[in-house]
């Protein structure tokens, strides 16, 4: 496995993780919702309670310090940052339209745009190929899977669906 697939991996992983680590350790300190309670046109909110500035601020300034330390640009880390947030708010906006609570579960919905959109836009600076896109897709599912597991039954998260 290249060792930019890797670095890609975990920087994605970063940009989604960050945002749980600074929820766990502020708890509601800061937790401004982005969309600001603001609902859509179907009377639901845009993305909810769970998407907050603070975790966009998370992920932002956490991917971009580890894209740095792994040698790369903070602009690449910022970009992978910005391409997986906007991933992660399309899967909201979608599963708010589709009526599920903030925080709920929608397998692949809740992986798959986080970490395809940063793939995707990326592939160039981490010299991927299509099939390298596909499994990392496949290994970002599967960890997402295994951490949200563990956290939820050692309750460290709480579903709120």
């Amino acid at each position: 496995m290249p060792i930019e697939f890797l670095q890609l991996l975990f920087l994605i992983i970063t940009a989604n993780g960050a945002p749980v680590l600074v929820r766990l350790l502020l708890k509601d300190h800061l937790d401004l919702a982005i969309d600001f309670g603001a609902k859509f046109v179907d009377g639901n909110r845009i993305f909810g309670s769970s998407k907050t500035w603070r975790g966009i601020i998370a992920a932002l300034l956490a991917t971009s310090i580890a894209a740095f330390l792994l040698e790369h640009s903070l602009e690449t880390g910022f970009q992978i940052a910005v391409f997986a947030i906007f991933g992660d708010l399309l899967s909201s906006f979608i599963k708010r339209r589709l009526g599920m609570k903030s925080s709920s579960k929608a397998f692949l919905l809740d992986q798959v745009p986080e970490s395809l959109l940063p793939a995707v836009m990326m592939k160039h600076s981490f010299a991927l190929a299509p099939v390298d896109i596909l499994f990392l897709v496949f290994i970002f599912v599967v960890i997402d899977l295994v951490m949200t597991y563990i956290l939820y039954h050692w309750r460290i998260l709480k579903n709120k669906s």
